[in-house]
């Protein structure tokens, strides 16, 4: 059995209190730290180890499994200085994994000079998601893995319905790789489908490639 991953989460507002419950429905073990005692009592019975402090306080981090974590996240609100201030002693306590709730660009700046592993804007995240979902409503999911590329699942467009992965030719025509063919009624998944394969109605597409090339395949009727 693998063992249970370990996280931290260091500020119990909106975005942490949905960050903790969310790892430990995942099976994780979390370990949260808030300054307000009414924001720890109420996940009580979702953290592993709940503990009330100012983050901001070195010394209220000193005894946490910080360097055992699998990861730390930073979540304090709107307020830049105590954010910095928490990732900083929790850099220089042994912290492996950084992840950072952002409030601004010179916020994230700031951070990225820390040595933080990602910084993370949820309102522009979420934001470009639903904007996403509402102008291309035949994509199911959207998954960056790069600058430049990324993963797509998409309903298989109408114009593309009987034909085969050879007859369609999306590599050459507009530069995607199909990676495999999902059926939604059985949902059966068919990895590197040969030229062969003939697409149906109810199938979704997983294709990776440059973004620029996923939004000609994201128009396609």
């Amino acid at each position: 059995m693998a063992e249970m991953r370990h996280f931290v989460v260091i500020g119990l507002g909106t975005f942490g209190a949905a960050l903790a419950t969310r790892l430990a429905k995942n099976g994780c073990r979390v370990t949260g730290i808030d300054s307000e005692e009414e924001r720890v009592d109420e996940l009580k019975d979702v953290l592993y180890e709940a503990v009330i402090g100012d983050a901001t306080d070195r010394d209220a981090l000193e005894h946490m499994p910080l360097q055992q974590a699998d990861a730390v996240f930073v979540s304090m609100g709107e307020d830049i200085t105590r954010s910095l201030l928490a990732t900083l002693h929790a850099k220089e306590l042994g912290a492996r994994r950084i992840i950072v709730k952002g409030v601004t660009s010179e916020h994230g700046k700031i951070l990225s000079r820390l040595g933080v592993e990602r910084v993370v804007y949820p309102e522009i995240e979420i934001a470009s998601q639903v904007a996403d979902q509402f102008t291309w409503p035949n994509v199911i999911d959207f998954l960056p893995i790069d600058p430049e590329f990324s993963f797509l699942e998409i309903a298989v467009p109408d114009s593309l319905i009987g034909q085969s992965l050879q007859e369609i030719n999306l590599r050459r025509r507009i530069g995607v790789w199909v990676v495999g063919v999902k059926d939604v009624m059985s949902g059966k998944l068919e990895m590197f489908p040969d030229g062969e394969f003939r697409l149906g109605a109810d199938q979704m597409l997983l294709v990776v490639g440059r973004h620029s090339d996923l939004n000609r395949l994201r128009d396609l009727k």
